[in-house]
């Protein structure tokens, strides 16, 4: 299976695919508005104001599995993010990136791309994965990873064709 052939909910509820996203760079992030790491909105909102028109898309989804630090749901999370991070790229409907109930997206994700030591599970809010224009996982990214810090690697692959 593709990741363009796994269905997602919009933060309204509505099903769709990640096929929109073919062709385009993906950065997909696991969020919480009450995480310590919650600044780093706004640099992946700044990501998504500067690459979103050379083929970027970053895609948020929030998650409660840690600490309980998103407990807000569909479009009062999303409002929240706006206004307090400016958010204005994608923020889809509260999934599990972990455990039993892991969403197939985050099963996906962590196959392609385990962490330290070959550990598959998401240990915090704000892990990021680089999806290419292919739909291959690239690289898996800590929290501790700033979008500041990742942002010559995503360059780097909006420029191969």
């Amino acid at each position: 299976m593709s990741l363009y052939d796994i269905q997602v909910k919009s933060n309204r509820g509505d099903s769709m695919d990640l096929s929109e996203y073919e062709g385009k760079v993906m950065l997909i992030v696991n969020t919480a508005s009450k995480c310590g790491f919650a600044p780093q909105f706004k640099g992946l909102q700044r990501l998504h104001e500067t690459y979103s028109d050379h083929g970027l898309a970053v895609l948020g989804f929030p998650s409660n599995q840690f600490a309980n630090q998103e407990p807000l749901e569909g479009e009062s999370l999303a409002e929240h993010c706006q206004i307090n991070h400016g958010v204005t790229f994608p923020l889809y409907a509260k999934i599990d990136v972990k455990g039993s109930g892991i969403h197939p997206l985050y099963k996906q994700l962590t196959k392609a791309a385990p962490g330290f030591f070959g550990l598959k599970s998401i240990k915090w809010n704000f892990t990021k994965f680089l999806v290419d224009r292919n739909g291959k996982v690239v690289k898996r990214f800590s929290p501790t990873d700033t979008p500041e810090k990742i942002e010559g690697q995503i360059r780097k692959l909006l420029q191969q064709r």
